[in-house]
């Protein structure tokens, strides 16, 4: 991590939120030497999915997605650590073991986070829920758990464009408590040993495909409409898109052969360690929002977690996010306002990393302003650069949270068939002019 430059003025940023992008702009800022008062709730109020007091808690997977250059998130995570992210840092100190994916240790990592952030002179911490805001310098990270008293003031700030969806969360299950004389340990072709693997046959399959369907689900309580984001969608609605849309979604068995057989399997659940200790497992792709007790009795049909420990259930929570091409311009500013700058989930992207970089835009562009210096305009071939250009040119009337995807890249002048090599160039290509872009704004990378 780069050491804090000394302060250039004496001007105060707010920040709402100690998520992933609150907590990674409060750092960015604060290393160029802005003082910053970082705001988070909690421990004071809590939101539906939160459990500690700790900056940057990841509430849902604990995995940050594909570490290759092979893959458009790996592009991303390349480009943050050239950025010197506070988050991206924490996560490689932290990282557990998980194929070509990088997850952390929660725990380990949220406390760093915090204890970086708590140690920064210039940034005070205030455990306090904010409600109202009408002036700045500000970033609001919020994040898609928002609070209803701030939501309701963002919601008179940028009118009737505000949306939001619906997330979901996967159990976790005690390593010990997993039959290991049914599962696995295995990556798809081979690639390591680093998931747990439930394989089932046809027969299995179709017990447990008949109980989810028809297993009750958890009561909505203040919700006002059904509306998940694709990405993220309970494993039960995955189900009644059709009897074998499970087995080409998340219990997809292609490239795990099960070594008791040789074969692949019909449909396979994968577990992933959830901690450092690997004594936690989370089942991937298995959000729900299944009561409890259902959840009990349907993932207990899966072979292998027959007597499953579950250390943490599934859970459904509302995430907010605006409508970006409507209210924001292409620096995150809320349109209307000179120093007032949105960042993380909330902004319509999804994903912890993509969230994180939101936070680092926003904290970069911000202090352009409170320095009077030209705003940032990233390279559009960089990952960051092709989520921007997402968000400022997609259509608002039907606007999505968005994960980095090859689909936002500029396309290569020549066609390449290989998806991974398609990377590769194109990942060679944003490195090369993120750099040229560091090197030419001295003024805020030096």
């Amino acid at each position: 991590m780069t050491p804090e430059r000394s302060a250039k003025n004496d001007v105060t940023v707010t920040i709402i939120g100690g998520g992933l992008a609150g907590s990674e702009a409060a750092y960015q800022l604060a290393r160029r030497g802005a003082k910053v008062r970082l705001f988070e709730m909690r421990p004071k109020a809590f939101t539906p999915a939160h459990k500690t007091s700790k900056l940057a808690e990841l509430v849902c997977s604990n995995s940050l997605g594909s570490d290759m250059l092979s893959s458009p998130a790996g592009i991303l995570k390349a480009e943050m650590r050239k950025l010197d992210s506070l988050i991206l840092t924490c996560a490689d100190r932290h990282k557990v073991p998980a194929g070509w994916a990088l997850a952390v240790d929660r725990e380990a990592f949220s406390e760093e986070v915090t204890s970086t952030i708590r140690s920064m002179p210039s940034i005070e911490v205030v455990t306090e829920e904010v409600t109202h805001l009408s002036e700045g310098p500000a970033i609001i990270a919020s994040g898609p758990l928002t609070s209803t008293a701030l939501a309701s003031c963002l919601k008179d700030m940028l009118g009737e464009d505000f949306l939001y969806f619906y997330d979901a969360v996967a159990p976790v299950v005690l390593r010990e408590t997993i039959n290991m004389g049914v599962a696995f340990f295995g990556s798809r072709y081979g690639y390591g040993e680093d998931y747990i693997n439930c394989p089932m046959n046809e027969e299995e399959y179709e017990r447990f495909y008949e109980a989810l369907v028809n297993a009750e689900v958890a009561m909505r309580h203040d919700f006002e409409e059904e509306h998940f984001f694709e990405g993220c969608l309970p494993v039960e609605v995955i189900a009644k898109r059709g009897r074998d849309a499970l087995r080409f979604g998340p219990m997809r068995p292609v490239g795990l052969a099960d070594p008791k057989t040789g074969r692949e399997p019909y449909a396979v659940v994968q577990l992933r360690q959830d901690d450092r200790y690997g004594r936690l497992y989370n089942m991937v792709g298995f959000q729900t929002n299944l009561k409890w007790s259902e959840q009990d009795r349907v993932f207990r049909l899966i072979p292998g977690l027959e007597e499953a420990e579950f250390a943490r259930y599934g859970v459904m929570h509302r995430n907010i996010y605006v409508n970006a091409p409507a209210v924001l311009d292409e620096w995150l500013r809320i349109k209307g306002f000179d120093d007032i700058f949105m960042a993380g989930q909330i902004v319509g992207v999804e994903g912890y990393i993509e969230s994180t970089a939101m936070g680092l835009v926003a904290a970069l562009n911000l202090f352009c302003v409170i320095n009077g210096l030209p705003l940032l305009s990233w390279p559009r071939n960089t990952a960051i650069g092709s989520l921007l250009w997402y968000m400022k040119n997609a259509n608002p009337s039907g606007f999505q949270p968005m994960n980095i995807n090859l689909g936002l890249f500029p396309p290569l002048p020549k066609k390449i068939k290989d998806k991974r090599k398609r990377c590769e160039l194109m990942a060679g290509k944003a490195l090369s002019e993120l750099e040229a872009f560091m090197k030419a704004r001295q003024d805020v990378f030096c």
